[in-house]
């Protein structure tokens, strides 16, 4: 989803006001949802999740652990509700040759080329397929605000630059329950961007949590051709801007900027304009990893991708968080 300007603010609105008493009933659904007991389905289940509504990097992050277990010789595989995908009652298995972001959704694409994914409604009866298939752990990407499988290590990702937002729960803010109630199921925080000052304000509101800094960083082979070129850039995220920002910062002259709803399913006659507004310009087309994914395939040749990937500040800290849980 896009999230709504107000939601950023650090007071909130007197829109953010009126819209509090609505967002107290969603915030109380959410909390005793929260507070039910998961089942156990005999592997340990590494959650990736964020406290607010809207992208702060959990799948950038969820394939930075699983590349730590992948690397610890443990067999991965992620479970997805495959947001944005076809509707199914029973898990599936992702398959990158033969599925689009139409079938499963466009962040199990990104997570398949790392490690089986599965996806459907039901968590329980993924992980169980997973298990069965040899998984022996198991992450899942979002998730932390279902109750559905006890989580052995439970991760929030935070926007660095936004934390926490108004501090408000939706729709008067981007919270999805009150900090107090998603903090106790939390064991660790992942701070993506931000200076010192914002890290040490998120630590401040959730004192209890250690904090484990990252960075989202672009590939440094796909940045090398846009290194002082002009580019039209589009996205369909979350926040586009925190995309151009980075394209800026690698070099490229950023001349036009078109933005899109979260997850958007692009048109073949969206492509092509955007395709056309590009050669007006003599500029390259550019988007980002989790866009390319929904383009339809004759477009995607036309535009050039920008991947990046999480990194986080102390990796030894991390991994041996993983190793301590899992034991």
């Amino acid at each position: 989803m896009r999230a709504p300007g107000f939601w950023a603010a650090r007071k909130p609105t007197a829109l953010a006001r009126l819209l509090q008493p609505v967002g107290a009933i969603y915030g109380t659904i959410t909390t005793r949802r929260m507070r039910k007991v998961g089942a156990r389905v005999g592997a340990p289940v590494v959650c990736v999740g964020n406290f607010v509504a809207g992208g702060a990097g959990k799948t950038p992050a969820a394939l930075a652990l699983a590349r730590m277990l992948i690397a610890d010789g443990r067999r991965v595989a992620f479970l997805s509700r495959g947001y944005g995908g076809a509707r199914r009652a029973e898990p599936v298995k992702v398959d990158p040759a033969t599925h689009d972001a139409a079938a499963v959704g466009d962040e199990p694409l990104m997570l398949a080329d790392l490690a089986p994914c599965w996806v459907g409604p039901d968590r329980v009866a993924s992980a169980r397929a997973a298990i069965e298939a040899g998984a022996e752990v198991l992450v899942l990407d979002d998730g932390l605000q279902n109750p559905a499988l006890a989580k052995t290590l439970a991760f929030a990702v935070v926007d660095g630059e936004i934390g926490f937002g108004n501090g408000l729960i939706v729709p008067a803010g981007p919270l999805r329950a009150p900090l107090a109630a998603q903090a106790p199921l939390t064991h660790a925080l992942i701070v993506v961007g931000g200076d010192a000052a914002a890290r040490r304000a998120i630590g401040e509101a959730l004192p209890r949590l250690p904090i484990f800094a990252a960075t989202l960083e672009p590939d440094a082979m796909a940045a090398a051709p846009l290194i002082g070129r002009e580019v039209v850039a589009f996205a369909g995220i979350a926040r586009p801007e925190k995309f151009y920002a980075t394209l800026r910062r690698i070099g490229a002259q950023v001349v036009a900027t078109r933005d899109f709803p979260d997850h958007h399913v692009f048109t073949e006659r969206q492509i092509a304009a955007l395709i056309e507004e590009a050669a007006r310009r003599r500029a390259l087309l550019v988007t980002t990893e989790k866009d390319r994914v929904r383009l339809p395939a004759r477009a995607a040749r036309s535009v050039m991708v920008l991947p990046v990937t999480l990194r986080f500040e102390e990796p030894r800290a991390v991994g041996q968080t993983l190793r301590r849980a899992l034991r």
